[in-house]
């Protein structure tokens, strides 16, 4: 399944001081992130937040890759 982040993310300055977040919620895309990186499995995670799809949860690993992606200098 090919999914892109743009269509299942948003950010905006007035909703979680902009951080990005799924579309029309208030779960950050931070939050998903750590669950799926301590091992929690879609179904799982798809029971703890049922407003959410697995399209969303494989946007939310298309953004991590998106972001991985951006050169920045450290």
């Amino acid at each position: 399944m090919e999914i892109s982040w743009r269509e299942h993310i948003e950010s905006s300055p007035d909703v979680l001081h902009g951080k990005p977040r799924f579309k029309g919620t208030r779960i950050p895309v931070s939050l998903i992130l750590g669950y799926l990186s301590s091992g929690m499995n879609n179904k799982k995670i798809l029971e703890e937040f049922p407003d959410l799809t697995e399209e969303d949860i494989a946007a939310s690993l298309d953004f991590a890759r998106y972001l991985a992606e951006l050169e920045v200098a450290i």
